[in-house]
């Protein structure tokens, strides 16, 4: 069931406060069945076409990080949100997680705290440029399709090492680890070995690269449908949506 747009404002806020409480507590199951600490693992939010007074009740509901997929949406909101001067509570952690084009890049360097969704040397070097424009340190992870599938971004795995190699020298920006998205299913064994295969191509990378700026340490990967698969699979970020907001109608 949707988060319904025409709720006040406390029942919106009780509902995603419900939904939300429902994903930590699947989360922590998860990791548990899997010897995990479940303090490792964190919740994006991926509030792409929710309009801004969903995410103040998101916000109001104790959801600190929301990730983003289109650049001039998420500008918009983001300024929305600064300019609220009513607003009480810290600024939300936005993270891009969509496909970023590099003539885009420029419109969310100051305000993402994570890009997810880095596939090329040339986005890198202007993921790089803008840095060091705005004077800060910008983290990226590696997007790395491992599921074959041609509709989907990324290098595939057996380019990623070179990818990272060649990004570690860039100024301004520090690889924090990878991402992927994996096939729409809801079985496990579909979707289990794209987990597996980024987690262990991770840990090749972080054996051969990792240093005190590029940690290599995150897995962003798993979303509504196959989130727990992911978290026994080492996932670190989590991009659930439909979970906590309800899914999207077309009205949105």
């Amino acid at each position: 069931m949707s988060t319904p747009l025409s709720v006040e404002p406390e029942e919106q806020q009780r509902l995603i406060q419900t939904k939300y409480k429902q994903v930590l507590d699947r989360c922590k199951l998860a990791a548990q069945c899997a010897q995990r600490d479940p303090a490792e693992i964190r919740i994006v939010a991926v509030s792409k076409a929710q309009p801004v007074r969903v995410l103040q009740a998101a916000m109001d509901s104790g959801i600190a990080r929301f990730g983003e997929n289109y650049v001039q949406e998420f500008i918009q909101k983001a300024a929305t949100l600064e300019a609220a001067g009513d607003r009480v509570g810290p600024s939300p952690e936005w993270h891009f997680i969509g496909h970023l084009q590099r003539n885009k890049v420029k419109y969310i360097a100051e305000r993402c705290t994570l890009i997810h969704s880095v596939d090329s040397l040339r986005l890198a070097e202007e993921l790089s440029q803008q840095a060091l424009r705005h004077q800060r340190r910008m983290d990226v992870l590696l997007q790395v399709n491992t599921s074959g599938e041609e509709s989907k971004y990324g290098v595939r795995p057996e380019e990623a090492a070179t990818l990272a190699e060649t990004l570690l020298p860039l100024p301004g920006i520090a690889v924090k680890g990878l991402m992927t998205i994996a096939v729409f299913a809801d079985n496990a064994a579909v979707t289990r070995p794209m987990f597996r295969t980024l987690r262990e191509l991770r840990d090749d990378l972080a054996s051969r690269f990792a240093d005190e700026v590029h940690s290599l340490r995150e897995l962003s990967m798993g979303m509504t449908n196959d989130f727990e698969t992911a978290i026994a699979e080492g996932a670190t970020l989590l991009r659930i949506g439909t979970a906590i907001f309800g899914p999207r109608s077309s009205n949105k």
